[in-house]
This record gives C-alpha cells, sequence and structure tokens, in this order.
C-alpha cells in the first residue's frame, strides 16, 4: 500500500472559477507556490500515507507540468520533481506510473482544487486536493467549493502549517 500512497501527490488540474484565457492553463496563472490545505478521499490509504505533501511548485512550460513536491516524512522535508504531458483536456497532465492531475476549479490567485489520480494493482484511486497559495491560512472562497464538491466524498484531512512548506515556497529546497 505504500506505493499507491507515494504516488497520490500527483495530481490533475482542472480549471473552472475562472476561465482560461483562450483555453490554456498559463505558467503567470497557475505556476508557482501552492500549499496543501486540505484532503478528500473515500480510499483509507491517504491515513497511511508514510509521506504527507505539505505544498507543490508548479512550472508550466509549454505543454508540459513539472511539479515540485515538498514532502515531510517523519519530520524531516523530502522532495520530488515529476514532469508531466498536458493530455486530451486542457488543465489535465499525465504523469509517469500511471499518474494524472486534473485542475478542477481555481481562482489562480488564492485557491486550487486539484484531482490526484493513480493507478495501483489494478485500481484506479482519485483523491481531492485543496490547495492555497498562503502559508497562513485559506482562501475562503476555496474552502467552501473544495466542501461543496466533495460533500460526498468521505475523509477529509486539515494540513497543518509545515516547515517543508515554508521552505519551498522560499525556493531554499
Amino acid at each position: 500500500m505504500s506505493g499507491a500512497a507515494e504516488a497520490l501527490p500527483t495530481v490533475t488540474l482542472v480549471a473552472g472559477a475562472v476561465p482560461l484565457a483562450s483555453g490554456a492553463l498559463t505558467a503567470h496563472c497557475i505556476g508557482g507556490f501552492w500549499r496543501e490545505v486540505g484532503v478528500a478521499s473515500d480510499q483509507s490509504l491517504v491515513l497511511t500515507a508514510p509521506k504527507r505533501v505539505e505544498g507543490l511548485f508548479l512550472t508550466l512550460s509549454g505543454h508540459n507540468l513539472t511539479v515540485k513536491v515538498a514532502y515531510n516524512s517523519s519530520g524531516s522535508c523530502e522532495i520530488e520533481r515529476i514532469m508531466g504531458s498536458e493530455i486530451d483536456t486542457t488543465g489535465k497532465f499525465a504523469f509517469p506510473g500511471h499518474r494524472e492531475i486534473h485542475v478542477l476549479d481555481t481562482d489562480y490567485e488564492g485557491y486550487a482544487i486539484l484531482r490526484v489520480s493513480v493507478m495501483w494493482r489494478g485500481r484506479n484511486f482519485r483523491v481531492l486536493k485543496y490547495f492555497t497559495r498562503s502559508l497562513e491560512d485559506e482562501d475562503r472562497l476555496g474552502f467552501w467549493r473544495f466542501r461543496e464538491l466533495t460533500a460526498d466524498t468521505g475523509l477529509y484531512l486539515a494540513a497543518r502549517p509545515g516547515r517543508c512548506a515554508e521552505l519551498l515556497k522560499e525556493e531554499l529546497i
């Protein structure tokens, strides 16, 4: 199970709150730092993940999305860099290991809600993740949108502010 739990940080981005200019995500809109604030899943393996995602740094270049993930692993910070390619839908990216990230909703400035999908042991696992650009607080509109989208989902985990996210935002890791 740890393989699936480790793969869950990969996300699919689907935009909804703000129309995408000319139907495409742009680097200046979605790129940059995002702190994980909440997670919703009907799968309990989210609770058993050995590493906890604290933040992402997204870089969009053409149809490629590079995701730098900052994890808290038993009090230590770990970084993973993965590159995905945009697929059939604007804002949906495929990554190695049968993983996808889809942007479900974002205002680009304050919050983003992503669906992370991973195929593991022949089963498809999906997790909704709520991100904000702030280290200190949540975006109220984003929080309510996340609640609306996840009302029937199951587990909710509220992230605690972490040192790894802070180091990622300051580009120290």
